[in-house]
């Protein structure tokens, strides 16, 4: 059967699922404008556009640690109830719009305890206007699924609260844990008293590594900290030469340890050079569970359908190759096995026959 190319507007009505999708890298550029005027705070501009345009311009710096920069902006009007409830709402509204129907949000609580909020607060809150958005987009006949991962900033040292939140809400809507910031100079094992908590409470995880440090920070992800998943992992590319995988390769591909890869953002970050060479292609190619992902929407000026399309269009996929990842992405979700083999064979595989 010969592989079957698609246009953007049959990409919009394919089903998706994202993993690795940041809530304060995905606010509305108009909201940021209104709860900015809320609480007072400077924005570089007012002008809706201009400040979207502004954050793709400023995140494509090609430096990880400049592009996490651009987030103090958006951090600053999550800082209340009404600012958080507001953005987990309007997130899962934006999801439904692009055709998501199962993702897994993640943020660091304690970056939203400024305005005086506890962690336990904050995460309550998040999960208030989660709800608020799912019960909308059910109404509305766009019903998406959308599990909570908690993260600890790996610069910081408040990972094992954050870790200690995640077992704690794991009945309340969080699905799992990730540790997020700055990579290079604060590897992976240095929270393991976290991973090994969370091992025992029986609550996955996931760890950033493999975008702005190499095969160290995959291997200690994995081998020493037990990552069920990997954020972004491009430099997996590292360990294999000719095709031929090395060990710490064939152990990923080989497990189904799955890559949530994120090529626009990764283009921004200096982590990859153009989507048409990003190893998204090759390692799926190679056998990889390879899953496609948004990073942070307003940040990247992206949306699902925008990644799907921009691998159709530079680096030839097809629409079993979305099927694929999409596939891929649910079957690694962290919600327990029944569920993600019904949204499979539910939602996405009669999803995707639909709409081709």
């Amino acid at each position: 059967m010969p592989a079957t190319r698609v246009d953007a507007d049959v990409i919009l009505r394919l089903p998706k699922a994202v993993l690795h999708d940041h809530l304060d890298g995905g606010l509305r550029p108009a909201t940021v404008v209104d709860l900015a005027a809320a609480v007072g705070h400077t924005l570089p501009t007012t002008d809706p556009d201009e400040l979207a345009a502004w954050y793709v311009e400023a995140a494509d710096s090609g430096d990880l640690v400049r592009y996490i920069a651009t987030f103090e902006h958006t951090l600053a009007v999550m800082q209340t109830r009404e600012g958080l409830l507001r953005v987990a709402e309007e997130y899962v509204l934006d999801l439904a719009a692009d055709g998501v129907v199962y993702a897994e949000v993640r943020y660091a609580p304690e970056l939203n305890t400024r305005g005086g909020m506890a962690l336990s607060e904050v995460v309550e809150t998040v999960q208030e206007g989660l709800a608020a958005g799912m019960a909308k987009a059910a109404a509305a006949g766009t019903p998406v699924r959308v599990g909570t991962l908690l993260c600890g900033m790996r610069m910081f040292d408040r990972v094992r609260e954050a870790a200690d939140l995640a077992v704690a809400f794991r009945d309340a809507g969080v699905v799992g844990f990730d540790i997020a910031g700055a990579e290079d100079g604060f590897p992976p094992a240095d929270h393991l008293d976290a991973f090994e908590h969370l091992r025992r409470e029986s609550v996955p995880f996931t760890i950033h590594a493999g975008e702005a440090h190499g095969l160290p920070s995959i291997h200690q992800a994995v081998q020493v900290c037990g990552a069920q998943r990997i954020g972004h992992g491009v430099r997996l590319t590292e360990d294999i030469v000719d095709g031929k995988l090395g060990r710490l390769a064939g152990w990923v591909r080989d497990r189904r340890i799955a890559l949530e890869m994120c090529p626009t953002s990764n283009l921004q970050t200096g982590a990859a050079t153009s989507i048409a060479e990003h190893p998204i292609t090759a390692l799926k190619d190679l056998g990889f569970r390879v899953t496609l992902n948004t990073d942070n929407r307003l940040v990247s000026g992206t949306t699902m359908t925008r990644e799907m399309s921009l691998l159709v269009e530079e680096a030839g996929w097809t629409a079993e190759d979305l099927r694929t990842v999409t596939v891929n992405a649910v079957k690694s979700a962290f919600i327990p096995f029944d569920e993600r083999k019904a949204l499979i064979e539910d939602v996405v595989l009669p999803g995707y026959a639909a709409a081709l």
